[in-house]
Order: structure tokens, then C-alpha cells, then sequence
């Protein structure tokens, strides 16, 4: 699917627009249950302290309280490290546009969120890919990696945890990742907004940051933190590139709200920031045995590598269909939203949202087993 000139239009993010708020049963985000307003501020004072904040702008980088908050998450890290967007979709697409132009080569890892393969096709480049297998536990091919960079590669995109599969790159997986860039001198765009999700540990997912001097480190408060209406997100970086990527925020949204950055500051530090990553690790925990039970009720007709983070299961599943023909005869039929693995290049995989409210998870479930039967009927 292309669009006029031969644009590629980010066809799972209309899909979500289209769908995400016209069913009864949403399964279809990768984040945890939002939070409530109530719940991030936990005090009456310090909403009614809201009420008197004017909707001027904000400085346009970030405010610097919210900028340290994001600091102090990056080893050596200073707040001139730090450019505050909106959300990780501007943090990734001016990155993006600042290193790659048209003949240049970048390299993302497939599965993805398909933003970044977008946006690099859209500015001219050749995008290759490599590729985590299903055969080794969604484990990257690290000889493909080394066989596709390139001198002429520009940026390697990474998104560790990893959207769809909730895989968590070992430590000697992201030093290979970092010698691949290394060798030739390319950028790595690290998406980490899946960190702080983790499934089987307490132990946050190591970034990419000061592994490497030419690293994007890119995170937003959508998923570990369960803010995404907020829309704050933020890529760290060496402060002369945050100048170069500043500059082009000049060109996008200029700032994120004023709202967003006193609640993102709030949200991040010392005191809140714990709380809500417990949050959403329960929100985790709780969903995916639910999951795995019903996975495990339907024999031969799915399969799945577990997922180490996030909250989000890649299935795969077995029945003579598609997967997009699939999700939207479920929308149709059973009002419930997942997405098609055709989303992520790879059919006959689903992915399933399991981070929200049991009284949503389970009947939600409950009908996607109906929609089995009735296919198996056939």
C-alpha cells in the first residue's frame, strides 16, 4: 500500500485510529491500563495547585525540571542532553530525518513498530533489515546484522523491549549491535519505551546509552509508564545532535503542552516514578497467566515464545486464514480489536494486549475463542 508520489502511509496507525474506539473490547494497545489523573497526583491539593497553571508556552526543548528527571534516568547524562517531544513517534521521526536522506542505507530490526522503516523509506533511503527469529526465541540474526550494515549505512534502529515480540536483547546481543554500528560508523536508534515493563524481573532493561558515542536513546511515558495521552516522549543524545534535532522540533509541533511537561516532571521523578513502573509491571503479571491459560485451552491452534516485557503477546496461530481477514471479522462480528501480524510483515501472527483490567482481558478472550470455533465449524 502506497500513497500519492508512492508515500508509505503508517498503515497500523490508522488501523488503530479507525478501530480503538469504536469496539467494546480493545486489545489492540501495547501499553498498560492508563492512568488516571487521580492516580498519578494521589492528592486533592495537587490537583487544585493544576488549576492555576497558564497555558502559556513551554520552553520548547522541555522544561528543565522534566529534562533533569529524564537525566537522571542516563548514566552522565546532564538536562543538554535531553529533547523533550511529542511523544517517542516526533522523538523517532526527527532522528530519523536529521541522519537519513535520500540514497542513504539504514537498518531496522523486523519485527517493529513500522515507524521508522516509514519514515526512512519516505525520505529516499534504502531500508534493510534483520531480522529476530521465532526459531531462536525472537533472538536477533546477528550474522545477518553484520551482513547488511554497510559503510554507506547511515542508522541502525533498534526497539529493545521489543514491539511485537516483548523480547529483551541479551547484553552480549547489544554489544554486537553496538560493534555493527561501530564498524562503520552509523547511528543507533535505540527505542526503549518498552523499559520498565518487564515481565520476569525487577531489574530495568539496560538502555543503549554510553554503550556508544553515537547513540538516540528514545523513550515516552506511553508505555512503562502508562501516560500516553499525556504525549511526552524524549530522545537523549550528545548536546550538539540535540541542537541538530531541537532544530527540526522548531519545524514539527515546536513544543509538547505545558500541561504535559509539568505532569511528565511529576511523573518522573524520584518519588511517583517507582510507583507507576510497579503499576504497570502488576498490570503485566496479572494479564499474561490469564493469557497463557486461554492459549493453552485452544491446543494446535496457537504457539508462542512468552514474552520477557511489555504487554503485549505475539501469537502465532494456526487456521486458514489471514491475519488482517482475522482481526477485522473479529471487529465486525465480536466487536474486539487485536492486531494482524501482516501490521508487522509477518502473517499468521496476531498481537494481543494483555495489560488491561481482568473484567476486559477475559470476556474479550471469550470472544475471540467463539470466532475459532465458528472458523473451525467451516
Amino acid at each position: 500500500m502506497t500513497g500519492v508520489s508512492g508515500f508509505q502511509p503508517f498503515v497500523l496507525e490508522r488501523f488503530l485510529s479507525k478501530f480503538e474506539n469504536t469496539v467494546a473490547y480493545n486489545l489492540s494497545e501495547s501499553g498498560a491500563h492508563p492512568l488516571s489523573l487521580r492516580e498519578l497526583l494521589g492528592d486533592d491539593k495537587e490537583v487544585a495547585e493544576l488549576l492555576d497553571v497558564e497555558f502559556s508556552y513551554p520552553q520548547t526543548n522541555g522544561i528543565p525540571k522534566l529534562r533533569e528527571n529524564i537525566a537522571a534516568l542516563y548514566a552522565g547524562a546532564t538536562p543538554d542532553h535531553v529533547l523533550v517531544t511529542v511523544g517517542a513517534a516526533e522523538a523517532n521521526f526527527i532522528s530519523v530525518q536529521t541522519f537519513v536522506g535520500p540514497g542513504d542505507e539504514a537498518v531496522v530490526m523486523l519485527p517493529n513498530y513500522m515507524q521508522i522503516w516509514g519514515v526512512a523509506r519516505n525520505l529516499g533511503a534504502q531500508v534493510k533489515a534483520f531480522h529476530l527469529r521465532e526459531e531462536n526465541n525472537w533472538a536477533p540474526d546477528l550474522d545477518e546484522l553484520r551482513a547488511v550494515v554497510t559503510e554507506k549505512t547511515k542508522l541502525i534502529a533498534v526497539c529493545n523491549p521489543n514491539n511485537p515480540t516483548g523480547r529483551i536483547l541479551t547484553e552480549a546481543e547489544m554489544d554486537a549491535v553496538v560493534a555493527a554500528a561501530d564498524r562503520g560508523g552509523a547511528w543507533l536508534l535505540a527505542d526503549e519505551v518498552y523499559g520498565g515493563a518487564e515481565r520476569l524481573s525487577d531489574r530495568q532493561t539496560p538502555s543503549f546509552w554510553g554503550r556508544y558515542d553515537k547513540v538516540l536513546a528514545v523513550n515516552s511515558l506511553s508505555k512503562a509508564y502508562a501516560l500516553p495521552g499525556l504525549r511526552i516522549g524524549w530522545v537523549v543524545a550528545p548536546p550538539a545532535i540535540v541542537d541538530e534535532l531541537w532544530a527540526r522540533h522548531d519545524y514539527t509541533t515546536i513544543d509538547a503542552t505545558t500541561l504535559g511537561n509539568l505532569l511528565a516532571a511529576k511523573a518522573l521523578s524520584p518519588e511517583i516514578r517507582p510507583r507507576i513502573i510497579q503499576r504497570v509491571r502488576e498490570y503485566v503479571r496479572r494479564g499474561y497467566p490469564v493469557l497463557e491459560e486461554w492459549l493453552n485451552d485452544h491446543p494446535g491452534i496457537f504457539s508462542i515464545v512468552p514474552p520477557q516485557a511489555a504487554a503485549i503477546a505475539f501469537v502465532r496461530y494456526h487456521l486458514d486464514i489471514h491475519s488482517t481477514d482475522l482481526v477485522e471479522r473479529l471487529i465486525r462480528e465480536k466487536s474486539v480489536f487485536i492486531i494482524p501480524g501482516d501490521a508487522f510483515g509477518l502473517d499468521r501472527f496476531v498481537r494481543i494486549s494483555f495489560g488491561v483490567p481482568q473484567e476486559v482481558l477475559k470476556p474479550a478472550l471469550g470472544r475471540i475463542h467463539e470466532m475459532i470455533l465458528e472458523l473451525q465449524r467451516k
